[in-house]
């Protein structure tokens, strides 16, 4: 696959999605939403594919935020129909992707960029990351995500200050508040994502496509979070992947999903 804004490279089971905007500090565009879209849902079909991790290019940035003159002369529909389609295209998207989602955030995480690591089911950050909402600062506040997904990670009271207040946090920072899984050298960022890759990738695919559902329903609306682990638990016994991982334990061999 071919793309204008994004480079994507698969290596034993895990797929590498590079944001390549750096110029632009890979800020998120029409055409980068679209591309991450497409290739998103190509991978999610991939029978090779069990990982995916997100990046940016470069060391300045992961993501910082969208492109301001794409939406700055739009009206109060238009802002409401932006903030829909990218839910759609890409922020719900990824949260609900059916395959684990790594962040490897490796320098400034802002606005849109932040609410797309936020998506992400787990967040491994660069020393250098630096991470925040800006949004208030522009008239505007977060649309794709940020107000709801950044109280569920570090709390209300520490997501109001950063949503208020429009300031950056640092890595050690957003370590300390539980907003990032870890936090390692920029040299060392790729590789540490790549290890925990490598370490889910062992389990069952199934299983792992029910365990971010479960837990996904805790924060969705008119759905109950152990509910829904109780049917997704019990559909669980009915795969061959269930067979295989209960047999190998049996055996004292390695599960072969």
């Amino acid at each position: 696959m071919n793309f204008d804004t994004i480079l994507v490279d698969k290596k034993e089971a895990i797929a590498t999605i590079t944001i390549d905007r750096p110029q632009k500090l890979n800020a998120l565009n029409k055409t980068t939403l679209l591309e991450l879209n497409t290739v998103l849902t190509t991978l999610e079909s991939d029978i090779n594919i069990q990982v995916i991790i997100i990046t940016g290019s470069g060391e300045k940035a992961f993501v910082a935020g969208a492109v301001v003159k794409e939406f700055a002369q739009l009206f109060a529909e238009q802002g409401k129909e932006l903030s829909a389609k990218g839910h759609e295209l890409l922020f719900d998207k990824v949260a609900n992707f059916t395959k684990p989602v790594i962040a490897a955030i490796n320098g400034f995480a802002l606005g849109g960029g932040l609410e797309l690591a936020m998506a992400c089911h787990l967040r491994i950050a660069s020393e250098n990351a630096r991470m925040g909402l800006p949004e208030v600062g522009l008239g505007v506040i977060p649309g794709y995500g940020g107000t709801q997904r950044l109280p569920q990670l570090i709390g209300k009271s520490k997501a109001m200050e950063m949503i208020l207040t429009a300031e950056m946090i640092d890595a050690t920072i957003a370590l300390h508040y539980g907003l990032v899984n870890h936090v390692v050298p920029s040299a060392e960022l790729l590789a540490k994502a790549s290890e925990i890759g490598k370490k889910i990738r062992k389990n069952s695919p199934m299983a792992l496509t029910s365990a971010i559902k479960a837990v996904n329903a805790n924060y969705t609306d008119g759905m109950n979070g152990l509910e829904e682990e109780i049917k997704l638990f019990g559909q669980c016994f009915g795969t061959k992947d269930f067979k295989e991982g209960t047999t190998a334990f049996l055996e004292k061999r390695k599960a072969n999903f």
